[in-house]
């Protein structure tokens, strides 16, 4: 989709449930939001992920001249506004790590979290810079393509998928839109404003990185008080790319640590499906009569089942819906209902389910399941 938003028409791709936590993710210089393709996948069970595509860069329009920090802070502070985003969770791989550094100290009430991949405070020489931007404006991104490419992969990933993938968001890049981006680079210093950031905070870094190398990342792990750090082996500059997984495990854990505590655990996905306020009532609600009941399928269903990881928080929102429905569980089938706002799962989704319904639990539960439904889906949204 694309959204105009600081008088530019930002292009900005989003998976995930409407309702769920929002997870903004920016992108590298000469990528675009597809340089966070597998970690999309992976969050968008548990997160609405927002990524646009940076000034110049992707399907966002270019603008000529050179960019600066707060201007792509600016873009995405528009963003959020656009979007109705009060606080999001924020991460940035390279410039869009030094983005989401310089945005969280400018509006830290807007960031829940912070996550830092291959990225610095501050990535010298200038020279280069200056030597990249003079060659992309006389030569176009060919000229530079190469060099570049070198840089974000380790030499044994050279003619891999990922490879060409990269090749192919560089060559799309604007020749104009890289160099402003360049530029905003070279002239950035975020050392002080970084060391106030109070943010929990994960930082990631390959260990084979040249452009922001280890030692970066050690120094932006120091500067940010309670931050934690994490070095991927057999990984440069992209490790979103060259070790997907990696990364997306290493995102998950941060944003949604593993607990022993089942208990806890279940607290925490039942309130991200049925939504906070309808858990929170049934628990004031809870007398000594139910307290230990209301503990109990807390702890069970959605501690020791719901968290299980072979299964979507969306899929196991159908399979619900019709085991209600077949069941003809007309409360239960209602709430589940309401919970596909948070899940993901669509209406045409459920029609799906209710239809295979129809032929393995009968025409009547179904039936009564569709008009439960339609009677749901007419309610006003909260």
């Amino acid at each position: 989709m694309f959204i105009s938003a600081n008088q530019l028409n930002i292009h900005v791709r989003i998976d995930g449930p409407a309702a769920a936590p929002p997870l903004v993710l920016l992108h590298s210089l000469g990528t675009c939001a597809e340089v966070w393709d597998p970690q999309a996948a992976s969050l968008a069970t548990s997160f609405r992920v927002i990524r646009p595509d940076m000034r110049g860069h992707g399907l966002t329009e270019a603008t000529p001249g050179d960019y600066s920090m707060d201007l792509l802070a600016d873009d995405v502070a528009a963003l959020f506004d656009a979007l109705g985003l009060g606080q999001a969770h924020l991460g940035g791989i390279s410039i869009g790590g030094m983005i989401a550094q310089h945005f969280a100290a400018r509006h830290p009430e807007r960031v829940a979290s912070l996550m830092l991949v291959d990225t610095a405070m501050v990535i010298p020489p200038i020279s280069l810079w200056q030597e990249r931007i003079a060659s992309v404006r006389a030569g176009g991104i060919a000229s530079i393509a190469d060099a570049v490419l070198a840089r974000w992969l380790t030499a044994k990933e050279a003619g891999s998928q990922g490879a060409k993938s990269l090749r192919a968001m560089l060559m799309r890049t604007s020749p104009e839109g890289y160099a402003g981006a360049a530029a905003a680079i070279a002239k950035a210093d975020l050392t002080e404003a970084t060391h106030r950031l109070r943010h929990p905070t994960l930082v990631l870094v390959g260990r084979e990185d040249l452009a922001t190398p280890v030692a970066s990342a050690q120094a932006l792990h120091h500067a940010i008080a309670g931050s934690s750090l994490s070095i991927i082996d057999d990984a440069a500059h992209i490790p979103t790319i060259e070790r997907p997984a990696i990364v997306s495990d290493a995102m998950r854990h941060f944003l949604l640590p593993p607990t022993d505590n089942a208990y806890e655990a279940g607290l925490a996905t039942r309130k991200r499906v049925l939504g906070a306020a309808h858990v929170n009532r049934s628990l004031a609600n809870a007398t000594d009569f139910d307290r230990d009941f209301q503990h109990f399928i807390t702890e069970m269903a959605w501690g020791k089942v719901w968290t299980r990881p072979g299964l979507d928080h969306r899929t196991r929102s159908l399979l619900t819906l019709v085991i209600t429905a077949a069941l003809g569980r007309e409360e239960e089938f209602k709430l589940h209902l309401r919970a596909t706002r948070n899940t993901g799962a669509t209406q045409s989704e459920v029609a799906e389910a209710l239809m295979h319904a129809a032929i393995y639990a009968g025409v009547p539960a179904a039936n009564a399941a569709f008009r439960m439904a339609k009677e749901v889906f007419a309610e006003p949204q909260p």
